[in-house]
C-alpha cells in the first residue's frame, strides 16, 4: 500500500510535496509514499492576478476535490493560499517547520531597493507587498506580474521590469536564494498570513492518515499561524485586500504584528498574549486595526 501525496505540478509545489515526502519518510521508513500531480484553476490562468487567487482555493480547490473524491490521501498546500472558510471534511493535520517567512527583492544588476533608479517598474501581484512598497519608496511604477517563480525572474532578466518581489521562502525551497539581491527585514515588510508554511490536509475521517501526518506537526509553529489566519478571517475583506500579519514566540507568549492597508494607507498595530490563545490574539487585533483604518 502507498500513501497518495497531492500536489500542483508547479516546480516549487513538487518542491514543497518532496519536502513533505522527506519528512515523512523520515518518520515513517516502512511506509510508501508517491506524489499525485493535480492541475489546478491558478496553474491553468495564467493572465488574472496572483491576488485573486490566493487565498480563494484557486490553488487549491482541486487538491481539496482529490481528497474528498479519494485519489490522493494528504494534500500539500502553500498555507497562505488556502481561503480561510474550511470545507467540510478536511482538516489541517499538520503544520511542518516553516521556510523563511520574509519577502525579497529580485533586481537587475544586484541592485537593492533604495538603489534602484527613479520610476523603476517594480514587478508584483500583491496589494500588501504594493503597499508597503509606495510606502518605501512613492516614486516606483508597480506593475502586476504572474507566472511561476521562475517565469517572473525571467521577466526581470529580460528587462521587462526592473526588479521583482518574491517570497523568500520559495526562493530557498528551490536552491536559488541566491538570486535575492536585497531579503526585506519582516518587520519592514510584514509578511502575508502564514507565509513560509505548508498545511498538510487530509479528510476528517482518515484517522490512520491523520496519525502518520501528526508525526511532522509544528505545534508552536501552528500556534503562530493560527494568529495569523484568525487576523485574516476575522477581516473577512477579500483575498485581494492589502493585509500582513506575522506572530512571533517569546517564551509563552505570543506576539503579532499586523496590518492593514484599504486605500494604501497602512495602518498597523501589535498585540501580545498567551501562545494557548492564538486565535483570540489575531481576532482582537483585527478588530483593534479595522477601527484604526475606519472599516
Amino acid at each position: 500500500m502507498s500513501i497518495r501525496i497531492g500536489t500542483r505540478g508547479s516546480k516549487l509545489a513538487l518542491a514543497q510535496a518532496n519536502i513533505v515526502l522527506s519528512r515523512l519518510r523520515t518518520a515513517h521508513p516502512t511506509l510508501q509514499f508517491e506524489l499525485v500531480e493535480i492541475t489546478t484553476a491558478g496553474d491553468r490562468d495564467q493572465t488574472t492576478p496572483l491576488s485573486a487567487g490566493e487565498g480563494a482555493g484557486w490553488f487549491t480547490s482541486a487538491l481539496q476535490a482529490a481528497l474528498l473524491e479519494g485519489h490522493a490521501d494528504l494534500a500539500v498546500h502553500s498555507y497562505k493560499d488556502l481561503p480561510t472558510k474550511r470545507p467540510e471534511g478536511l482538516i489541517i493535520a499538520a503544520v511542518p517547520a516553516r521556510e523563511d517567512p520574509r519577502d525579497a527583492l529580485v533586481a537587475a544588476r544586484k541592485m537593492t531597493l533604495k538603489g534602484l533608479p527613479q520610476g523603476a517598474v517594480v514587478g508584483t501581484s500583491s496589494p500588501r507587498r504594493e503597499a508597503q512598497l509606495r510606502a518605501m519608496r512613492p516614486d516606483l511604477e508597480i506593475r502586476t506580474i504572474r507566472g511561476n517563480v521562475d517565469t517572473r525572474i525571467a521577466k526581470v532578466d529580460g528587462g521587462e521590469y526592473d526588479a521583482a518581489v518574491l517570497a523568500l521562502a520559495g526562493l530557498r525551497r528551490l536552491g536559488i536564494e541566491g538570486r535575492a539581491t536585497e531579503i526585506f527585514g519582516v518587520y519592514d515588510m510584514l509578511p502575508a498570513p502564514a507565509q513560509g508554511a505548508l498545511a498538510i490536509e487530509c479528510r476528517v475521517d482518515d484517522a490512520v492518515t491523520r496519525r502518520l501526518i501528526s508525526a511532522i506537526d509544528d505545534p508552536r509553529l501552528r500556534e503562530s499561524v493560527t494568529a495569523e489566519r484568525s487576523f485574516l478571517a476575522a477581516i473577512d475583506a477579500g483575498c485581494s485586500f492589502p493585509a500582513a500579519a506575522y506572530a512571533e514566540h517569546f517564551g509563552s507568549t505570543l506576539k503579532l504584528h499586523a496590518l492593514l492597508a484599504p486605500g494604501g494607507r497602512i495602518v498597523r498595530s501589535k498585540m501580545a498574549g498567551p501562545a494557548e490563545t492564538a486565535a483570540g490574539l489575531g481576532r482582537s487585533l483585527a478588530a483593534e486595526l479595522m477601527t484604526l483604518a475606519g472599516m
